[in-house]
């Protein structure tokens, strides 16, 4: 099987060198707080926010939703869980639609000073218009409430909007990697 090898950034966020983003949603959208009983509705909308996107050829588990279930448990029941840095975004609906959620971010204490964003996620019709950015200002909120110093993700290279965010943000590159992954082959039927 063919082989490619995905460039892959780890950044961090540094409480005690960037300024916190502020917390900002847009509009007609609102807040949902962790809750065990939405472990479901996160991982659906994980699956509608990477499904075709470069993360879910680089994670397999990303790329159908009993995956994003199954990380889902495993983030949620990890011991470093923080629900204070794991939040979902609903757009509040109006008299022609329904609310419906369509954000989602997860959060680890990884040790007694760090933290690590597991998971940004937007479904593709809500996209550009800042959730993204208030995703990540309101983890980081909590992992400042939890009494975190630092803050660290792994992204794409090839996510270059992700990337850009991140760096508008205040997090700065720690270390670069390559993940390797078997594609399958393509066979041509003449």
């Amino acid at each position: 099987m063919p082989t490619t090898y995905y460039k892959r950034y780890r950044m961090e966020f540094d409480f005690r060198r960037g300024r916190r983003p502020e917390v900002f949603l847009p509009e007609g959208y609102e807040w949902v707080a962790w809750e065990p009983s939405l472990r479901s509705a996160h991982a659906n909308v994980k699956f509608e926010s990477f499904r075709g996107e470069i993360d879910s050829q680089v994670f397999t588990c990303l790329s159908d939703l009993p995956g994003c279930s199954r990380l889902m448990q495993d983030i949620s029941e990890h011991e470093g869980f923080l629900s204070e840095a794991t939040w979902m975004v609903r757009s509040v609906g109006n008299s022609f639609r329904e609310p419906v959620l369509v954000g989602t971010i997860q959060g680890l204490k990884k040790s007694r000073w760090a933290g690590s964003i597991q998971n940004v996620g937007v479904v593709p019709d809500h996209r550009n218009i800042g959730l993204g950015r208030a995703l990540i200002a309101k983890s980081l909120a909590g992992f400042h409430r939890a009494g975190l110093q630092r803050v660290t993700l792994d992204v794409t290279a090839a996510n270059a909007h992700a990337v850009q965010l991140y760096r508008a943000l205040g997090f700065r590159c720690l270390s670069t990697s390559y993940r390797e992954v078997e594609t399958p082959a393509v066979t041509v039927l003449v």
